[in-house]
């Protein structure tokens, strides 16, 4: 049967031959499962239990989700051409759902890097050094999204309350309670920005050397050029300082509900990424430090 599906793919659909040779494998490699599992067992006569044992026993092995589901396509496709062609009375494969992928765990810098980042580092009283490390430390106290950060007016601070409005996705406002270092940080900016830019934008809290406000891309060159200087990370993004936020908070006691209401995430499921991250951290951390692990 696996001849005749393989047949057909190159002389009927004139699938490409290395598509043909992918499949080739992936049933094959099925067949072999197979017969290990029963000798006198034949493709016509597979249940939908023992695809899903194979599924199984690929990520034992180490499969990924990626390569557990090129399988399975296969399976489908073979299981699809047979049951038109009556080679088999049912399709086992049909109903079978494949393996979600997971998503990458977010990147975050550990507090010791944003520790060197904003206080061993040597700044200047330069425009543009001061708005920098303003940006860095407004990134890493707020976790706000980069758009988020290049909307901001000088009005959506209200420094007798210490607290930022922030205009979200969807337009959606959230309010963000902020500290005294930032406060500071940010009054000085203010202060520096007012005396040596000429204003263009009346209202942007962040402004181009040329008066304008900044935009996603400027801001995006400022972070991954400071970064660079403090971790080996492969992102170096302004998200990656809003994973740092985020992680920094729940490693410090905050529950994942403040986690998300701070954030702007419409529900807790999103924010759940972040207790994984730290889960995974706190299993590197086992392994390295127990004799035994």
């Amino acid at each position: 049967m696996i001849n005749q599906f393989l047949n057909y793919l190159r002389y009927e659909r004139n699938t490409s031959p290395l598509t043909v040779q992918t499949y080739e494998e992936s049933l094959r490699e099925f067949e072999s499962y197979m017969s290990l599992r029963d000798d006198g067992l034949s493709l016509s006569r597979v249940d939908t239990d023992l695809i899903r044992d194979w599924m199984e026993d690929l990520m034992d092995k180490g499969n990924t989700a990626s390569t557990i589901n090129k399988k399975l396509s296969a399976l489908r496709s073979f299981y699809r051409f047979a049951l038109k062609r009556r080679l088999v009375d049912a399709d086992p494969a049909h109903c079978i759902t494949g393996p979600k992928k997971s998503k990458p765990l977010p990147q975050f810098l550990r507090e010791s890097e944003m520790d060197n980042l904003l206080d061993t580092m040597e700044w200047g009283d330069s425009y543009n050094d001061v708005r920098a490390r303003t940006i860095l430390l407004l990134f890493y106290e707020a976790g706000l999204r980069r758009s988020e950060l290049t909307g901001l007016n000088d009005a959506d601070i209200d420094f007798n309350t210490r607290q930022l409005k922030v205009t979200g996705k969807r337009n959606k406002q959230r309010i963000i309670p902020f500290g005294d270092e930032l406060a500071q940080t940010l009054a000085h900016y203010m202060a520096v920005r007012n005396e040596q830019v000429a204003r263009i934008e009346p209202d942007a809290l962040f402004l181009s050397d040329k008066g304008g406000r900044m935009t996603g891309s400027q801001v995006y060159v400022i972070v991954h050029k400071y970064l660079t200087a403090v971790t080996s990370l492969k992102k170096r993004s302004p998200h990656v300082l809003r994973h740092t936020f985020a992680t920094a908070m729940l490693n410090n006691g905050a529950g994942l509900e403040s986690i998300k209401n701070l954030l702007g995430h419409e529900s807790v499921s999103t924010t759940e990424i972040y207790a994984h991250t730290t889960f995974e951290q706190l299993k590197r951390i086992y392994k390295e430090a127990h004799p035994r692990a």
